[in-house]
C-alpha cells in the first residue's frame, strides 16, 4: 500500500499545476504556494493553498519545488521570506524544476546545516503528460532520500528512473535532454522553413517524412504545430528554451565539452525572444526562419 504523505507545494505554473492536481488525486495530502492567486484557485479544492512558502512548506514530509529558474529556486529556499527557515532536519526537499547542475549543486550545499535530505528530479513530458501522471523524472540523491519520495515520484511519472546518487545528477541528466529537444525542435523548424521555400506542400513534407528515419518526437510535437501555425497557445513557451539551452551551454563549459549544434540552436532562440516572440510556444522557430 502506498505512503500517503503531507506535500508542501510551491510554483504551480504550466507544468506544476497539473502535476500537484495529479499527486493530490493520487491520495496525499498537498498545500500549495504561489504567487498568482488565480493558480491557487485552478487547482481547488484539491490542492489546498497556503498564505506564504514558508506556510506550505512547515511541518509536511516533503516539500515539492517546480519554479521556473535557478534564481527562484535561491529565493525560495533562501531568499527574505524563505523556506529555509522552518524545515527540520527530517524535511525531505524534493527540486523537480529544471535549474541545471551550478544552481542544484549550491542549493544542496547550503541547505546541509538545515536538512541533508534533498532529492534533485526535474522533469520531462510536457504539460499534457504531466496532466496524466505520465512523465520522466530524472531523479537523484541517497537512497532513503529517494525511498522517501518515491511516492510522489510514481504519481507524477510512469518512468522516474535513479539516475545518480546525489543532487546535482538529475539537472545533469535534464541538461543533456535539454540539448537533444531544443536541438530537435530548431531542425525541425529549419527543415520545414526549407520545405516552404522550395514551395513544397509543408503538411505533406511533415507527414510523410515523419514515417521514415527523419522522424523524431520533436518533428512530430512540433513540427504538427509549425503546420497548423499554432503558435499562440503556448504549450512550451520559446523563452523556457532561451533559459534551457543557456544551461546546456554554460554546463558545456564547465565541463570543456565543445556543443556546436546547442550553441547554434540557443542563438536562434535568442533570437526569437529579441524579437518579441519569447511568450509564443516554442513551434514559432519555424515562423522565424521562414520569414522574408
Amino acid at each position: 500500500m502506498t505512503k500517503t504523505l503531507s506535500v508542501g507545494w510551491i510554483g504551480l505554473g504550466a507544468m506544476g499545476a497539473p502535476m500537484a492536481l495529479v499527486t493530490a488525486r493520487a491520495g496525499h495530502r498537498v498545500t500549495a504556494f504561489d504567487m498568482s492567486r488565480e493558480a491557487l484557485e485552478a487547482v481547488a479544492p484539491e490542492v489546498g493553498s497556503a498564505e506564504s512558502a514558508r506556510a506550505a512548506a512547515e511541518g509536511v514530509d516533503v516539500v515539492v519545488i517546480m519554479v521556473a529558474t535557478g534564481p527562484q529556486l535561491d529565493a525560495v529556499l533562501f531568499g527574505e521570506a524563505g523556506i529555509a527557515e522552518v524545515l527540520s532536519p527530517e524535511s525531505t526537499v524534493l527540486v523537480m524544476s529544471t535549474v541545471g547542475p551550478r544552481a542544484m549543486d549550491e542549493a544542496s550545499a547550503r541547505l546541509l546545516p538545515v536538512t541533508s535530505h534533498v532529492v534533485d528530479a526535474p522533469v520531462s513530458g510536457g504539460v499534457a503528460r504531466a496532466g496524466t501522471g505520465d512523465l520522466l523524472v530524472m531523479v537523484s540523491g541517497a537512497d532513503d532520500d529517494v525511498a522517501a519520495a518515491r511516492p510522489l515520484l510514481d504519481a507524477m511519472a510512469s518512468n522516474a528512473p535513479v539516475v545518480g546518487p546525489q543532487p546535482g545528477d538529475g539537472q545533469r541528466f535534464k541538461v543533456v535532454n535539454q540539448l537533444l529537444c531544443g536541438v530537435h525542435i530548431a531542425a525541425a523548424g529549419e527543415a520545414l522553413a526549407l520545405a516552404d521555400s522550395m514551395g513544397l506542400d509543408v503538411a505533406q513534407c511533415h507527414e510523410v517524412l515523419n514515417t521514415g528515419a527523419a522522424a523524431s518526437f520533436m518533428f512530430g510535437d512540433r513540427g504538427q504545430r509549425m503546420v497548423d501555425e499554432q503558435f499562440d497557445e503556448a504549450r512550451s513557451a520559446l523563452n523556457i528554451f532561451v533559459k534551457d539551452m543557456g544551461l546546456v551551454t554554460d554546463a558545456a563549459r564547465l565541463a570543456e565539452q565543445p556543443v556546436p549544434l546547442a550553441a547554434s540552436a540557443e542563438q536562434l532562440y535568442l533570437r526569437g525572444r529579441r524579437e518579441g516572440l519569447g511568450r509564443k510556444d516554442d513551434s514559432v522557430v519555424f515562423d522565424l526562419l521562414r520569414r522574408r
